[in-house]
């Protein structure tokens, strides 16, 4: 518990620390940057993740002592897909061993097939679209939104064909994406609407949890999520049937009542399932998820009031629907050109050695090369037309998110949880690094 004690120690003088350092710091008085030898923004470690103490150290050890590891025995797992439903407001919740294995049971239930095409966006993590491939289904991306970082609801129905068996939508970060709009285009054509909210916890749409809405919700509780269990996953949703579909993919093909008692088997599928001691440690951990998403919208919220004053930079907007952002990831882009041409590399350095660890992001999906290594495989050869993949590159340009690859800068959750004051000291940073970007680049 070394790395709990510390940290806990940490947090409990960390307020008082850091808000007499946003008074006092360079960062909100100029000075040079860091790296043109001036003292840091920021000093010290913003808060550690995961966050645990002995509500874990019980359930684990409960768990243990109790010698019923699996769900087909123990009833851990069960409670918390009823915790996790009420606490979504949805009708049934499976738990999974991760995020991707909610993406590919939802689209297996959902009858997704080799030779079918799912709507995409190109900006998010590669499990968005593994799943698609590996149903042998054509991923068709849909260009993003630049101001929202989201899938373009804009643009989806002209991707729509007659072979489109599912749109997934990200809600990518946290923030929603345009629900509204994508919804009456999914039940028009009479397509299922699969929510990735793998990185959505808590987050709303006009006032109702994300992963509700569309046919299927699907969370993950990886490592870095908000809620967090190492690895696991969930899938949400409204239909009785749907979900024994998809309890019984997880399971190898067996359905729910079969768990455990008999070889009989209603479908092909695949082991999927949650262990206990995920569930045990993520009904732990929902004790804390309402305080820190609390947490993380105040700073993400105050943190936007003071980024949104500097030129250049452009936190992501959010659409009028979502009221609720979960704040995995707090995004904006940077334009270099309001900052004397600084690359961005060069501003992600500059930050970093201010004390302020940032990202660039997500690189373009569509145009990853293993992607045309699939297509150009047997079995895609196979199942799909040569004028379908002859013409997939052009179909799924996405000039737009190219743009966004090259300008977002991202935040981690965790830095969301720190006291007020390192906000102010963050954004205290970016001026300092703007006042300077004229000589960083010549550094």
């Amino acid at each position: 518990m070394k790395h709990s004690v510390s940290r806990r120690n940490f947090l409990a003088g960390a307020p008082l620390a850091i808000t007499a350092l946003a008074a006092d710091t360079p960062a909100n008085t100029g000075g040079k940057p860091a790296m043109l030898g001036g003292p840091k923004a920021f000093i010290g470690d913003f808060p550690g993740w995961p966050v645990y103490d002995q509500t874990e150290e019980r359930a684990l050890i409960d768990t243990l002592r109790s010698g019923k590891w699996y769900r087909g025995s123990g009833q851990t797992v069960g409670k918390f897909e009823q915790a996790y439903a009420q606490l979504t407001g949805a009708k049934c919740c499976l738990a999974t061993a991760n995020g991707t294995s909610a993406l590919f049971t939802s689209l297996n239930a959902l009858g997704v097939e080799p030779g079918d095409e799912v709507v995409v966006p190109p900006y998010t993590f590669v499990a968005t679209i593994n799943v698609v491939l590996r149903q042998h289904a054509l991923p068709v991306f849909v260009d993003t939104d630049l101001e929202t970082f989201q899938m373009d609801a804009r643009k989806v129905e002209a991707a729509i064909s007659p072979q489109t068996r599912a749109i997934m939508p990200v809600h990518l970060g946290g923030n929603a994406c345009d629900l509204d709009a994508l919804l009456p285009i999914a039940g028009k054509h009479g397509i299922p609407l699969i929510e990735d909210a793998c990185q959505a916890h808590l987050a709303e749409w006009k006032g109702r949890k994300v992963g509700t809405y569309g046919q299927a919700g699907c969370f993950s509780f990886q490592a870095s999520k908000n809620l967090n269990s190492g690895e696991g996953g969930a899938i949400l949703c409204n239909d009785e049937d749907l979900r024994e579909r998809c309890y019984a993919f997880h399971n190898n093909g067996s359905g729910l009542k079969y768990i455990g008692t008999s070889f009989t088997y209603n479908s092909s599928g695949a082991n999927l399932r949650m262990t206990e001691f995920q569930g045990a440690l993520l009904m732990a951990q929902m004790t804390r998820i309402e305080a820190q998403a609390k947490t993380r919208t105040e700073n993400a919220r105050y943190l936007t009031s003071l980024l949104k004053e500097i030129p250049g930079i452009a936190p992501a907007r959010m659409y009028g629907g979502c009221t609720r952002n979960a704040y995995h990831l707090y995004m904006f882009r940077y334009d270099k050109t309001r900052f004397a041409n600084l690359p961005r590399a060069v501003f992600l350095k500059a930050l970093a050695a201010e004390g302020i660890p940032a990202a660039s992001g997500y690189t373009p999906l569509n145009t990853q090369p293993f992607l045309k290594n699939v297509l150009a495989s047997r079995g895609y050869q196979r199942l799909f037309p040569p004028k379908v993949l002859a013409q997939w590159q052009e179909r799924t340009r996405c000039p737009v998110n190219d743009r966004l690859c090259a300008e977002a800068v991202w935040f981690t959750q965790t830095m969301l949880l720190a006291p007020r004051g390192a906000m102010d000291q963050i954004a205290g940073a970016v001026r300092k690094i703007q006042a300077h970007a004229g000589e960083l680049a010549k550094a």
